[in-house]
């Protein structure tokens, strides 16, 4: 019984030795900060404010703003395929409502992570009507 309990404390204490070195929190030079998402606001929802790198190349894309299957997610889709779109200006997305035609001017960001579950994220940075 004892030996069990060694084990089982063994095994315990070797699982929370793995997790304490994850704790680092980003850099103060990373470029993006972690921010915590609110229903209220009017972008949608993703693990850290969209800042544009250095090598991100300013695109357009036209397309009919549609729902996305997440509340607060709004996708274009083109011939490349669906984008999601945060706006860097939360007073943007109402220049974007569902159903309407627009021209969104920004930059893609494939590897940020987001709520949505569909799309690529598009880092919009002006709309204007198509």
């Amino acid at each position: 019984m004892l030996t069990r309990r060694f084990a089982v404390a063994l095994t315990l204490l070797t699982c929370l030795a793995g997790c304490a070195g994850n704790n680092a929190s980003p850099s103060a030079d990373s470029g993006s900060s972690a921010t915590a998402a609110t229903s209220a606001g009017p972008s949608a929802t993703s693990a850290a404010s969209p800042k544009p790198s250095d090598s991100a190349a300013t695109e357009s894309l036209t397309g009919t703003v549609e729902a996305g299957v997440e509340p607060n997610c709004r996708l274009i889709k083109d011939d490349a395929g669906s984008h999601v779109l945060f706006f860097e200006d939360p007073s943007l997305k109402t220049e974007a409502p569902v159903g309407k035609k627009v021209t969104v001017t920004g930059h893609s960001e494939p590897g940020m992570m987001t709520t949505c579950q569909q799309g690529t994220p598009f880092i919009v940075a002006a709309v204007s009507p198509a």
